[in-house]
């Protein structure tokens, strides 16, 4: 394989990054130390039209996921039946997110992602299906990117067909400069030659969304390109369909491409322009994710609240004990900060009137990390009822609640669309731009003394204005945001915390300069901090739009938890172990402890499990399956 050093890595993850802010950011401000509560505040309602369409159609989904999916035998076959996806495609399902003028529902992004929760509940294999199709799938970039003429063959087409979106590689994560997929220009048409992996809907897809590389040349830019490729042309083969710890059902897989040729009228956008249209259509599409974390931790508080209140132990229902209460009262207020973050970052995608790139990343980052803690804890509340499986619970006679199932299927949020660890970089990279931008030619080793003492003048200046106004604010007013009663205290802190996080990376920033993106424990908790303080927001904010009581407790205790973890993190930008963990897992990797792994099987040695794992005939019928 081709070897890609970091600053290439670097410069090509940079191209395509959306550098401009022309409309305003509550999640960028958050880490200046800027709480613009106004942008977010009174809380985005959609009009009475959308909101009434949106409604009609959750109840038909309800009613559809109730009567129509099985979600025990979704678990046992692994795939969706034939005749639930007809049945999604006669729902409307497969077009909530294609506007009306081209066939499909024309949803709203708040009541699209309303609707992925249902979904999700009945089974989240049936969610990520009819995510992968309209949040990263061809109607996404199509519609934000597509000519006229592309809109009109291929968004209609979508309301009945599936789509995948093709871009990871065997050797490729996270790092697209060492994308290997080439798309060579030959004429009117590209050939496209190399292999996908884990290509969700791949394996039954009518439509894809391809990203390659084209070749550079004195006259053609190159680049990573996105194209539409019809899933049957010649030369694509499915070479696999991959199987998951959870998601059973889902139809992912490995894709190769051998000298397909693909009309030039099918690429989105210019060449060059793969990338940045890949990161702009996952700004709105992560949402889909938070969706699904959200609906599973609202279920995880009715599967709690009941088992807590029947089970007794020690004379007293589970749920008045301490350990278990702290459990149950994590997942319930947990469960509405989640809803709370989607339906307000849903609801300002719907209004653009705000750059909600920093809002999605953080919403997916948090609801997929406290959606599996969620999971988690659920599963010790239940016990050995939840490791059980559903399947074993109901052949003994109990309720088949199948918590062990969703400690499974929650666990991949955390890599899906990017991973945790990923997403964290993605956050600080955006949330540090200011600093970069101001000290670019300072801690740029290639500009030379001109360039870096005229960086050090504008630097100057930007801080000059910006520190001062990191000392007081409202925070510091005990009459501020009284409108939000009991709430008032904790949008102060948030206040606050931001202006103190906003020091913190001022601090980091001199402290380390080019070598702060390189810290990536201090930008992890950096980020983890602002995705509290977002959540802390967007709670306090449902609360006092929903103008219940119940609703202020569920936002009272969710704070109060909240400003505990906040403590830590900000202790822990300055109190860790990160320079000696590195320097120990170099030791790790060079071999110093193999002393330590003696005594267990070496996963090398042939066993009977790898006769087993070689794909079976059920494999290639699933594969060559096709949906009608």
């Amino acid at each position: 394989m081709t070897h890609v050093d970091e600053r290439t890595a670097r410069r090509v993850a940079e191209e395509a990054r959306q550098t401009e802010w022309e409309l305003p950011s509550f999640g960028k401000q958050l880490f200046l130390g800027d709480f613009r509560l106004a942008l977010i505040h009174p809380h985005p309602e959609p009009p009475e039209k959308l909101r009434q369409k949106g409604e009609e159609f959750l109840s038909r989904v309800r009613e559809f996921c109730e009567t129509k999916i099985d979600a025990r035998t979704i678990e046992r076959e692994s795939r969706i039946p034939d005749e639930v996806v007809k049945g999604l495609k006669q729902l409307g399902a497969f077009g909530m997110k294609i506007p009306e003028e081209y066939g499909g529902l024309g949803l709203s992004q708040l009541y699209y992602n309303r609707a992925l929760m249902l979904f999700g509940s009945a089974h989240p294999a049936v969610g990520a299906m009819l995510s992968a199709h309209q949040s990263i799938g061809v109607p996404q970039p199509v519609k934000l990117f597509g000519s006229d003429e592309q809109k009109r063959a291929y968004l209609p087409r979508c309301v009945n067909e599936i789509s995948a979106f093709l871009l990871t590689e065997p050797d490729v994560g996270s790092d697209p400069a060492r994308l290997r997929t080439t798309a060579t220009p030959d004429g009117d048409e590209y050939v496209l030659d190399g292999v996908k992996l884990w290509t969700t809907n791949g394996v039954v897809a009518d439509l894809l969304v391809v990203m390659a590389r084209v070749p550079r040349s004195d006259d053609r830019r190159g680049g990573i390109t996105a194209f539409v490729v019809e899933a049957n042309a010649d030369g694509i083969t499915v070479e696999n369909r991959n199987a998951f710890m959870g998601l059973r059902g889902i139809e992912n897989g490995v894709t190769r491409f051998h000298q397909v040729r693909v009309p030039a009228a099918n690429r989105i956008g210019k060449e060059g322009q793969g990338l940045k249209i890949a990161l702009t259509t996952l700004n709105t599409g992560r949402l889909s994710l938070p969706a699904m974390c959200a609906g599973a931790a609202k279920w995880s508080t009715m599967i709690a609240r009941e088992w807590s209140s029947a089970r007794v132990q020690w004379g007293r229902p589970v749920g008045e004990h301490e350990a278990v209460a702290s459990k149950i009262s994590f997942i319930a207020a947990t469960s509405y900060a989640l809803e709370a973050m989607l339906d307000l970052s849903s609801s300002l995608a719907d209004e653009e009137r705000g750059d909600i790139r920093i809002e999605a990343a953080l919403a997916k980052l948090y609801a997929s990390e406290m959606g599996f803690l969620i999971a988690d804890e659920l599963m010790q509340i239940r016990g050995g009822r939840g490791y059980e499986t559903a399947e074993s619970l109901a052949a003994r006679g109990e309720r088949g609640v199948p918590v062990e199932q969703l400690v499974r299927d929650m666990r991949i949020n955390r890599i899906f669309e990017g991973s945790s660890e990923i997403m964290r970089l993605l956050i600080a990279r955006e949330a540090v731009d200011a600093h970069l931008s101001v000290a670019g030619d300072i801690i740029d080793p290639d500009a030379d003394l001109p360039k870096k003492a005229a960086a050090v003048r504008r630097a100057g200046g930007f801080y000059a204005k910006w520190l001062p106004t990191l000392v007081t604010g409202a925070g510091q007013i005990p009459t501020s945001y009284t409108e939000f009663g009991p709430l008032a205290r904790h949008l102060r802190y948030v206040e606050r915390a931001s202006r103190k996080l906003a020091r913190s990376i001022f601090y980091a920033a001199g402290r380390w300069q080019g070598r702060l993106e390189r810290k990536q424990g201090f930008l992890g908790r950096m980020v983890d901090i602002g995705a509290e303080l977002f959540a802390m927001s967007a709670v306090c904010v449902r609360a006092k739009a929903d103008d219940r009581p119940e609703a202020y407790e569920m936002a009272d205790m969710f704070c109060a938890q909240a400003q505990v973890r906040i403590g830590e993190l900000f202790d822990r930008l300055w109190h860790n172990t990160d320079g000696l963990d590195a320097a120990f897992a170099r030791r790790v990797m060079d071999g110093r402890y193999t002393w330590q792994e003696e005594g267990v099987l070496d996963p090398s040695i042939p066993g009977p499990w790898i006769a087993a794992a070689e794909p079976g005939p059920s494999t290639v019928e699933n594969v060559h399956r096709t949906l009608t």
